[in-house]
């Protein structure tokens, strides 16, 4: 059995899950994108390839081996995108949620089945249909469960929009002693600049009470300004929309110390060496044109 621990998200890793882009299929149609970005790069020529993604994911399973990280890998669907492991469930405290997520990707959920059922059935929450939710939206915190979610009316008409206001309450139910503190996000179908696709494209907070944010991917300032008092302001690196685009605040921590970054993300990484953190670099690009990076192609598991 695996006894799930994840109570935020910097403590150290110990179990991970790991997206994989093996057989990922041919280049999708236009119409069957779930991002604007993805879009973008099929429309350019530039859609990414098999053979790169595989050796860029490769790249970070090294990296999780050289800290004695335990890596699963989802089982391979043929012609199937199975890249971005924290759409597909998430875990707070010891708990594992199954993640209601877009049509057409439920194969992707199977393919973690054989972790799913080394998990104690007490501790195993499907969410009801009305609850849609996904795992780059929720973000345990210790005492906080910060969820990215969008409750306009056009709700229906944005792919881009994954977590909804029904998702945010069942969570508030299954987790009474947390406070759950949602934030609306800016969403478009069509324009990537203007979409923050879950809450990990435009926050993540990080070890030694630091945190990345762009501020134009809040609705609502107030509650933009809210996490930048509740980090402080002198511990938090802004983001321009250029580099939100690039997915600068998709990076995923090991530990308080450690964290993995995208190798081109230049200010970034020298601004984490400066706060005394280990940066391990890795070649991201191609994966980030699909709109999502390092914390999307990764589940925690446990950390101490």
């Amino acid at each position: 059995m695996i006894k799930l621990n994840i109570k935020n998200e910097t403590s150290r890793l110990r179990a991970v899950v790991l997206g994989t882009a093996e057989s990922n299929g041919p280049i999708p149609n236009v119409q069957d994108c779930y991002d604007p970005k993805s879009i973008e790069h099929i429309l350019a020529g530039t859609y990414p390839t098999e053979q790169d993604m595989i050796k860029e994911m490769d790249a970070v399973a090294k990296i999780f081996e050289r800290y004695d990280v335990k890596v699963y890998r989802p089982e391979v669907i043929k012609d199937c995108n199975q890249i971005f492991a924290r759409d597909i469930a998430f875990v707070i405290d010891g708990i594992m949620i199954e993640a209601n997520i877009l049509p057409h990707r439920e194969e992707e959920v199977e393919a973690i089945d054989y972790i799913w059922k080394q998990v104690a059935k007490d501790k195993r929450i499907i969410l009801p249909e009305a609850c849609h939710v996904e795992g780059g939206d929720v973000m345990p915190w210790n005492d906080y469960i910060f969820i990215g979610t969008y409750s306009g009316n056009d709700y229906p008409e944005l792919i881009t929009a994954r977590t909804n206001s029904e998702a945010v309450k069942a969570i508030k139910e299954l987790f009474p002693n947390k406070m759950v503190k949602s934030f609306e996000l800016r969403k478009s179908n069509t324009n990537a600049k203007e979409n923050a696709l879950h809450l990990d494209c435009c926050f993540n907070p990080l070890g030694k009470g630091k945190a990345i944010i762009h501020k134009n991917g809040f609705l609502i300032e107030k509650e933009y300004e809210w996490l930048v008092n509740f980090f402080g302001k002198e511990n938090v690196f802004e983001i321009s929309k250029d580099e939100m685009y690039q997915m600068c605040s998709n990076v995923f921590s090991i530990s308080e110390d450690v964290i993995i970054s995208e190798q081109n993300f230049t200010r970034l990484n020298t601004w984490l060496k400066e706060q005394g953190f280990i940066v391990e670099e890795v070649p991201y690009a191609e994966i980030g044109k699909q709109e999502g990076l390092l914390r999307c192609t990764t589940m925690p598991l446990i950390r101490d």
